[in-house]
This record gives C-alpha cells, sequence and structure tokens, in this order.
C-alpha cells in the first residue's frame, strides 16, 4: 500500500472512477499493459470547462490536467483490484487541451498531470507524453487525458 500512503502523504483522496459517457469501457488491461480511456477533469462531481485563451487560462489547464490525473489513477485502482501497487511505469500520457488556436503552452499546461505522477508514483511516474490543442472536448471540458501504465500480474 506504498502508493496508498503517498497519496494520503499528498492530500489527495480518489473520486469514484468516472463511468463511460459512450460506448467503451474506462480501461483494459493485456499483456501486461493497462489502457486507461480519455478521463475528463472532475472536481467536487462538475467536470472543469472552458477553452484556454478564451474562457480559462494557463494556470486552469493545470488545474484540469491535474484533476484529469487524479481521475486517472482512480481508474487505475478500480481497474487493478484496488491494488495501486501493481502499476510498474506510468508509460505514457496523452493530454488534450482544449483552448485557441494561438495557444502554445500545451506542455505547461498538460505538468499538471505529469508532475502529479511523478509524486504520486516517484521515478515509474516519468513518462512519455503528448500535449496537444484541440478546438473543443467532450462535456465542453477544459483537458482530457487518456494513459498507457504497465502493470504486474495480479
Amino acid at each position: 500500500m506504498m502508493i496508498e500512503a503517498k497519496l494520503a502523504e499528498l492530500g489527495i483522496t480518489l473520486p469514484q472512477p468516472a463511468a463511460p459517457v459512450a460506448s467503451y469501457v474506462p480501461a483494459v488491461e493485456a499483456n501486461g499493459m493497462l489502457f486507461i480511456s480519455g478521463q475528463l477533469p472532475f472536481v467536487d462531481g462538475k467536470v472543469l470547462t472552458g477553452r484556454v485563451g478564451d474562457t480559462c487560462n494557463l494556470e486552469d489547464a493545470k488545474v484540469a490536467a491535474k484533476a484529469c490525473g487524479i481521475m486517472l489513477i482512480a481508474q487505475m485502482k478500480a481497474a487493478l483490484g484496488g491494488d495501486l501497487d501493481r502499476v510498474e511505469r506510468i508509460v505514457k500520457l496523452g493530454v488534450f487541451i482544449a483552448s485557441e488556436p494561438d495557444f502554445t503552452d500545451q506542455p505547461e499546461a498538460a505538468n499538471g498531470a505529469s508532475d502529479l505522477m511523478e509524486a504520486v508514483f516517484g521515478d515509474a511516474g516519468k513518462h512519455a507524453r503528448a500535449a496537444v490543442s484541440v478546438p473543443a472536448l467532450p462535456r465542453n471540458a477544459a483537458v482530457e487525458i487518456d494513459c498507457v501504465v504497465q502493470v504486474r500480474a495480479a
């Protein structure tokens, strides 16, 4: 339960994992890898919405990315039968940021999730990443993030 202790130390309480809103599953485990569907930034049960450069700013996007990261960890826990210590490595994050066309600070916004993964999982939280802007996201979310995780067998 080292990861649970780290979450507690960081003051993070995992929410209930979000249910799918369309025809997909939240996570698929295959050949030692866990693929987590895109997660939206829920805070207190509500999606953080907006477009960077219009209705929200870079700091808002970082907060939204961190909220997505917390939901990713909640999905990991659910998919791994409650055992986050099965996580061997966060392999990759795919970060999608709703923004105006002239916004170019995607890497800084994505750090909200990347810094969280390293804080929670240590060196195993260091990952490859893509961070891109998009014109719109589901439910008007400011950020959406998917994830690939290497896991130990149960």
